[in-house]
This record gives structure tokens, C-alpha cells and sequence, in this order.
């Protein structure tokens, strides 16, 4: 499998958390189908200094990078605008006991 690191930062302009989480049930339900196929490693959302949330982290793995672009140009945080910045790195997770 090759796994990913997505860290997603959230559009800053006044609807930001609006946006975010008016689609946040989309998100957390294709996370859940991602966990249940053995694709969701772990993931989050990052916060703000008043603790709300503003981006995200995830690591995810896909068999090939083509599922994980499929996936990805479906990813209710991408075709909504929830992320405007997008950094996407290939990840290996440490086999820590």
C-alpha cells in the first residue's frame, strides 16, 4: 500500500468554519468508509488559538496512486472549498510496537 500525508489548511475568509462545517458530515462519513476498508490510518482536524478548527491532517493508503486521486478528487473538503491549501507527501508509518 502507499500511504499519504494530507495537511490541509482551511480557507481563511469569514465562511471558513461555515463551510467546513456545513460539509463536515460528507467528510467524516468518507473517513469512515476510508477506516472501514482498511485506507484511514489516523486523522484530524487542526485548531485555531481559540480552539477551532482550521485545517486538517490525515494519513491515509491506497493501493495505487490512481485510487488515491480518485478518492481524493471526490473528498467532500476539496469539492466544497473547505481546503485551500493542499500539501499531499508520500508518508511511510513507523512500525512502532
Amino acid at each position: 500500500m502507499k500511504q499519504y500525508v494530507i495537511i490541509a489548511r482551511d480557507g481563511i475568509d469569514e465562511a471558513a468554519l461555515e463551510r467546513r462545517m456545513s460539509v463536515r458530515h460528507l467528510h467524516l462519513a468518507g473517513a469512515s468508509v476510508l477506516k472501514a476498508q482498511g485506507q484511514f490510518v489516523v486523522g484530524g482536524a487542526t485548531l485555531d488559538s481559540e480552539g477551532h478548527m482550521n485545517g486538517s491532517v490525515m494519513i491515509v493508503q491506497f493501493e495505487t496512486e490512481e485510487a488515491f486521486d480518485a478518492w481524493y478528487r471526490q473528498e467532500p473538503y476539496i469539492v466544497n472549498g473547505v481546503w485551500q491549501h493542499v500539501e499531499v507527501l508520500p508518508f511511510k508509518v513507523a512500525p512502532v510496537e
